[in-house]
């Protein structure tokens, strides 16, 4: 049985109520939705946050949910909608505080996150956290959700071309920083 088949599958039996089959599809996908967001956020409580909330969401909005292509792809971008909408929440708050003490900032420093990466995926991880957000969303729906450049650029409302130039740009940039890191 294909993924997708098996996925319309699972979907149909939560939809009549099977606890069984939304837990199977958590299980499937969480690594990669977890992972997609701890590359956005730098933070893994949040990143553990969105992915609660994106099946939260999807739980709630079930009996209308039609499942047209990838369900793997819908989640990475039900994800990436709320890692976004978390960084601009963030954002609001960092210019709001007057206090540039009580400031939130970002955690990238996670101790569960350095124990659990190897020394490379760390500074790749630290990397990945220098580049502007929208060229890190990209690189990550491109790369760990396979989405094509079409269907980001759906997904974000915007041009396949700056799809095209987000990744580029960003891929250019983890190069720079990365042989920066090298040759200290």
């Amino acid at each position: 049985m294909g993924p997708i088949i098996e996925d319309k599958l699972l979907v149909f039996r939560c939809k009549r109520g099977s606890k069984e089959a939304l837990t199977q599809i958590y299980e499937k996908y969480k690594r990669d939705l977890l992972l997609l967001a701890v590359a956005l956020l730098n933070d893994v409580s949040a990143a553990e946050d969105v992915v609660h909330d994106v099946f939260v969401s999807f739980v709630e909005a079930l009996e209308k949910f039609r499942l047209t292509g990838s369900l793997k792809g819908y989640l990475l971008t039900c994800v990436a909608n709320h890692a976004r909408n978390k960084n601009k929440a963030i954002q609001r708050q960092l210019t709001s505080t007057s206090n540039p003490g009580e400031a939130i900032t970002e955690n990238s420093d996670e101790p569960s996150v350095l124990t659990a990466c190897n020394e490379q995926l760390q500074r790749l991880s630290e990397a990945m956290a220098q580049l502007p957000y929208e060229q890190r969303e990209v690189i990550m729906l491109h790369l760990q959700a396979t989405m094509t450049f079409n269907a980001i650029a759906k997904a974000q409302a915007i041009s396949v071309n700056t799809a095209k130039s987000r990744y580029r740009y960003g891929l250019e940039r983890l190069r720079t920083i990365l042989n920066e890191e090298a040759e200290k």
